[in-house]
């Protein structure tokens, strides 16, 4: 029989080993890591900063010289050091640096604003310091979207149906305990997302990303420089006109290679649009180099070839340190999925029906969706691939690429017919069995999701956690009416495209691009539906359409 002295030392043992091993997870220890490889593990920052019953309170406290010179030198993307408190708690000695790509060279062309989207990384200067157990925290802007929670809502239903997402949360900013604004709060793609996913840090991460239209050459932008292998007037970028490309300016020369294959560039008229101009042999320019909106350096994720440097865009863009070995299985994958070829074993399939799923009810043009081949993280483990979401505030047709958004066009979105920009989701759109499965999912999100009350009570809860928020931001980018008209459209445009994926599953709307231009009649009737009340980025050279600049009310 053991005795009372044996059974003290044996729990006082347990406890102190639940105590160490909470430690080296917090502190992600390769050893703990590895044991716990493909389990999720729960972390203190999960309840503590992403419970969104209560937004977060974030005091930004750094020299007001160092936040103004990050302010002005933004395309820079360097880190400065601040004290952070989110909530009661303070991480002393961070790193911050203003983030974006195509929202961060907006903001730092235009005059009126300096509400930047920003990056918190914990462990910069400290290494592996955390927030409870968090490494890095990104603050979205909501930049050209005039809801201020487009992005908030797709999140909240990649968490309803369980696919590997970040967590979100609004967080009241401040600097130096002035209020700056309303921010989306959300979980980096990064180690402390990998451990509390897959229990491991071992996979690698890529950031695949072909537009680089950010600042700095780390990221690869031209940062309002002309793209590579693009001659043009005066060293100037062209005047986008009324429609993308080129409706109001001059044609810049590609050197030599406009564009790829030989094929005779278009007549644009004035505002033509880019997606539906007819292109000789129907086939859409691939302009190689920088401002290529295709895969041409692998970032649409298509299969060309075995030679690594074909997908230069992928490695470029890694989070992860990644050598040729890694790259070879990432190669690999994608060949396999090109060709359909043992699908379970090179792709996380129920994951990415997922992602299909929640992704293509959001109608994000920003990314794969359309011809921008990123927002998305890539993740391999053991070759396996994964797909991660990113950047959804130009969902629901807020990605304006010429002629005016067509509501119809966002609310039908053909669902079977999801993806212009790759066709690494075609090998499951073609097979019945994960068809069948996708197809499930997109029923999930009508039926239960927004028809079931859930959407009812987030699309109110947000109401309530933020408007007064939004109403005394005092660097919003609309204004409060803008807000509610925006909010309240969302909300209809969300009913709508609930009504039009249902009938597509459901076989009474058709569900492809071709069947739809044969059978329109038949489409959900979106003629109450603005676009543009929502917010849109306009990339026909008019910038964000919005209201009065965010410094008149500060």
């Amino acid at each position: 029989m053991i005795s009372y002295k044996h059974i003290t030392k044996i729990i006082s043992a347990m406890m102190a080993a639940a105590v160490a091993l909470c430690l080296w997870m917090m502190a992600f220890s390769q050893e703990v890591v590895e044991t716990l490889g493909g389990v999720k593990v729960p972390m203190q920052y999960e309840e503590a900063l992403f419970d969104t019953e209560e937004p977060l309170q974030v005091d930004i406290q750094m020299a007001q010289d160092q936040w103004e010179d990050m302010l002005t030198n933004a395309m820079a993307e360097e880190y400065y050091s601040c004290d952070v408190v989110i909530n009661d708690e303070k991480v002393c000695n961070a790193g911050i640096r203003p983030k974006g790509n195509t929202s961060l060279s907006a903001i730092a062309m235009d005059p009126d604003t300096d509400r930047y989207s920003f990056k918190l990384e914990f462990d910069h200067y400290v290494e592996g310091q955390t927030c409870l157990g968090l490494d890095k925290l990104i603050l979205n802007n909501n930049y050209a979207d005039a809801t201020n929670m487009k992005e908030t809502l797709v999140y909240d239903m990649y968490q309803y149906l369980g696919a590997d997402a970040s967590l979100y949360n609004y967080a009241k900013i401040s600097i130096n305990g002035k209020y700056w604004g309303v921010y989306l709060a959300l979980e980096a793609v990064e180690d402390s997302f990998l451990v509390r996913n897959y229990g491991t840090v071992d996979g690698n991460l890529y950031k695949p990303d072909n537009m680089k239209m950010g600042g700095g050459a780390k990221s690869g932008g031209f940062g309002g420089q002309p793209p590579q292998g693009m001659d043009l007037p005066d060293g100037k970028m062209p005047d986008f006109g009324g429609g993308m490309p080129f409706g109001g300016g001059e044609m810049p020369d590609f050197a030599g290679e406009r564009p790829s294959g030989g094929e005779d560039f278009p007549n644009f008229g004035e505002g033509q649009d880019f997606e539906k101009a007819d292109f000789p042999g129907g086939k859409k320019p691939d302009f190689a180099g920088g401002f290529s909106m295709g895969g041409g350096g692998g970032a649409n994720l298509n299969y060309t070839d075995d030679d690594l440097s074909s997908y230069s865009d992928i490695w470029e863009g890694g989070v992860t340190d990644t050598g040729k070995a890694d790259h070879k299985k990432v190669v690999k994958a994608l060949k396999n999925i090109s060709e359909g070829t043992d699908l379970e074993r090179y792709m996380d399939v129920d994951n990415v029906l997922k992602y299909m799923a929640v992704h293509v009810f959001s109608v994000n043009m920003d990314s794969l969706s359309g011809s921008m081949a990123h927002n998305y993280y890539l993740y391999e483990s053991d070759g396996m691939l994964n797909i991660l979401p990113w950047d959804y505030n130009l969902s629901f047709g807020g990605m304006n690429m010429g002629a005016e958004n067509s509501a119809s066009d966002v609310v039908n979105d053909a669902v079977d017919t999801p993806f212009d920009g790759t066709k690494f989701f075609d090998a499951l759109l073609e097979n019945e069995e994960y068809l069948a499965r996708y197809h499930e999912y997109l029923r999930q999100l009508v039926q239960e999701y927004v028809l079931g009350g859930r959407f009812e009570n987030i699309y109110q809860r947000i109401r309530s956690q933020i408007d007064t928020l939004v109403e005394t931001d005092p660097t919003a980018f609309y204004s409060y009416e803008e807000y509610e008209a925006g909010a309240e459209m969302l909300y209809q445009t969300v009913m709508l495209r609930a009504e039009s994926i249902e009938g597509q599953i459901g076989g009474t709307i058709p569900a492809t691009d071709e069947g739809q231009r044969a059978e329109s009649a038949n489409l959900v009737d979106a003629s109450e539906v603005d676009i543009s009340v929502m917010g849109v980025m306009d990339m026909g050279g008019g910038g964000m359409k919005k209201g009065p600049r965010a410094g008149d009310r500060r």
